[in-house]
């Protein structure tokens, strides 16, 4: 009788288990004991700042909202952070450090300032003309914008600099193990599937490559925070109605602030990937508005 019981025990156990939700400790809750036969279903819906949309819609969404501010994206990224961007990118270039002749992958390069920053300290630093820069940006308006920075330089004289129209998420016109570093700032909250895009980084970085991401992340003290948010919520997009006639757009850039992980949990996405990280993964600037998160491909 007890063999019998067994037997059926085992043939109703399901071969798989669904995955528990992040955060919720593995015990015998009523997703065990009620275990379903249909396979998981991917959530059809995603966020598109504060509001929700179908997940093939948000490409087309945001490449809307980045054609609307292309033209005036710099001189906002100066009112909106009162110019502090600009210690942020640096910081996050010395950061990296590059090694000469290296050959850097720069998604969602929007306007060029990352990639100008990387030719200015392999040059200046490296004492370099041999490095070069890839940059990639789904939306060919931002795209133009760096096309323009770069068109009496030097660096485009000299072929050290291209640009490509893709996708983050699907790099198929980039070889496996091809780039020493691969960077995207203030561009993966704006992706549908961020760990896809940290996936195909790592595809497409060399071993012993390193992918570094610059992104607004959270104020952690409540005081700080409270501000950061009045800044945020009633200041930019005002800027943004009185800069750039677009108060809409700058809405949805401060709420897909708020909707991207935290830093812990970006760290882990990382590391999920097959990243190897020192220490937590990232470091906080300004009180952690912003993060530099940081990768290997060991």
């Amino acid at each position: 009788m007890n063999s019998m019981l067994a037997r059926r025990l085992v043939r109703t156990v399901p071969v798989s288990i669904r995955q528990m939700p992040r955060g919720r400790a593995f015990g015998c809750s009523a997703a065990c004991r009620q275990p379903s036969a249909e396979p998981p279903q991917e959530n059809s819906t995603t966020h598109f700042g504060f509001k929700t949309v179908p997940k093939e819609m948000k490409e087309s969404l945001v490449r809307n909202v980045f054609s609307n501010v292309a033209s005036n994206y710099d001189v906002m990224n100066d009112a909106m952070s009162m110019g502090i961007h600009r210690l942020w990118k640096d910081h996050f270039i010395h950061k990296m450090a590059p090694a000469p002749g290296a050959k850097l992958l720069d998604v969602a390069g929007g306007t060029g300032d990352i990639a100008q920053r990387f030719l200015e300290y392999q040059d200046s630093t490296n004492g370099d003309s041999t490095s070069s820069v890839h940059m990639v940006d789904i939306n060919p308006d931002m795209l133009r914008e760096g096309e323009r920075r770069f068109a009496d330089s030097k660096w485009q004289q000299q072929n050290r600099i291209d640009f490509t129209v893709g996708n983050a998420e699907k790099l198929e016109f980039i070889e496996d193990n091809s780039f020493d570093v691969y960077t995207i700032a203030f561009g993966i909250r704006n992706c549908t599937h961020p760990d896809q895009v940290v996936r195909e980084a790592y595809r497409v970085l060399k071993p012993g490559g390193r992918f570094m991401c610059l992104e607004f992340s959270r104020v952690s003290n409540p005081v700080l925070a409270a501000i950061y948010d009045m800044h945020s919520f009633y200041v930019i997009p005002k800027l943004g109605e009185l800069i750039a006639n677009d108060r809409q757009s700058y809405e949805y850039l401060v709420e897909s602030i708020r909707k991207f992980p935290a830093q812990d949990e970006f760290a882990h996405i990382i590391r999920d990937a097959g990243f190897t990280t020192i220490g937590k993964g990232y470091e906080n600037l300004t009180f952690g508005t912003v993060a530099i998160h940081s990768g290997y491909k060991f």
